[in-house]
């Protein structure tokens, strides 16, 4: 660092004050190097003093000069894990855009924690890239804080958790999801509802069974707790707790599933106890992945617009990240989700 770069705060409702990087190293106790390594995204910096420099630019608000000159043509696309056909749909949305953008796509995948580690975080920084998109994942603040002194904006898309007002994020309609799910079974007279749900820490699985829930008690439908079947929307727990469900002397005539991959498992369950979809048992699902539309038979669902949300989030991502002061419209977006009626379901048996 040839010359002391400047460090702008912005006050709310007041004109920005400036403050140094030397200034900024003063108080945090370290040397003006040191900040230029934890701006530059190096990795020979303690974690405490990292930490510490980092929450002081945060505090500062700073935010690097001719950020567009410096940053990578990239974008980066971080899932909790990539094990499916959803996370496919998903990038297939944000190369839609990053390919328009002439901007290639980084993936990354955090082995299934909802934050990603340490160094994916310094490695970002030192790609600069235009943005990041977050995939049913999220950052911790010093995460945040390193992002957000190096002007990479970010966004989480179906965020895992509330993500707070101050994060920007794109989501779907998950409770009006499970609600129309379950009113669909209802009004075809099902009484007797089982639910594979997501996992619990994931907000959409505690959506969708929340909208079943609502779904139930607004016909007048008990909720039975012993029918809701907590799951890791994944196609073996879909599997395995269907023949739960499916060998009970009181087993429920219809099922929805927290997602397609656990519906899909249903089908093997029933399939493997001799029971027909949708003559024995109704199956619901939710996604909308191009594999409900091919098994047999086809698979009623709810449409997640995964495609749709991701162009979104990559839209939304490089509108943060202009320089020109101009503001996105909306940096919390939720798109519509639709039942998409097909033969996995019927009225119960008689």
């Amino acid at each position: 660092m040839t010359a002391p770069e400047r460090a702008q705060t912005q006050t709310t409702g007041r004109s920005a004050q400036t403050a140094t990087l030397a200034e900024i190293a003063r108080e945090a106790g370290v040397s003006a190097p040191t900040v230029s390594k934890v701006l530059n995204g190096r990795a020979d910096v303690a974690p405490a003093t990292r930490t510490r420099v980092e929450e002081l630019l945060r505090t500062h608000g700073y935010r690097r000069r001719r950020a567009e000159a410096t940053r990578s043509p990239l974008l980066d696309l971080v899932f909790h894990e990539m094990e499916s056909a959803w996370a496919l749909e998903v990038i297939r949305g944000v190369e839609n855009v990053a390919r328009d953008a002439g901007l290639s796509v980084v993936l990354s995948e955090s082995a299934g924690r909802l934050t990603p580690g340490r160094t994916w975080a310094d490695q970002v920084a030192a790609r600069r890239p235009h943005g990041v998109i977050l995939v049913l994942s999220e950052l911790d603040e010093s995460q945040r804080a390193l992002l957000t002194s190096r002007s990479i904006p970010f966004v989480v898309m179906d965020p895992a958790g509330d993500p707070g007002t101050d994060v920007p994020s794109i989501g779907a309609t998950n409770w009006q999801g499970g609600l129309a799910a379950t009113r669909h079974l209802v009004e075809l007279g099902h009484t007797r509802i089982g639910a594979i749900t997501g996992p619990s820490r994931m907000m959409c699985s505690r959506a969708r069974v929340d909208g079943y829930r609502a779904a139930l008690e607004t016909a007048g439908l008990p909720v039975d707790p012993s029918l809701i079947m907590p799951g890791d929307f994944h196609h073996e727990s879909g599997y395995r707790l269907g023949l739960q469900l499916l060998r009970r002397e009181d087993r429920p005539t219809a099922i929805f599933a927290g997602n397609d991959l656990q519906a899909l498992g249903l089908y093997e369950a029933a399939r493997e106890l001799g029971l027909r979809i949708p003559e024995d048992v109704s199956v619901v699902g939710f996604d909308d992945l191009p594999v409900a539309r091919w098994v047999g038979p086809p698979l009623t669902t709810v449409r997640q617009p995964l495609t749709e949300m991701a162009e979104a989030a990559a839209r939304l991502v490089m509108e943060l990240g202009r320089t020109d002061g101009t503001e996105p419209a909306a940096t919390r977006v939720e798109l519509a989700t639709s039942l998409v009626v097909r033969s996995s379901t019927a009225a119960p048996p008689a």
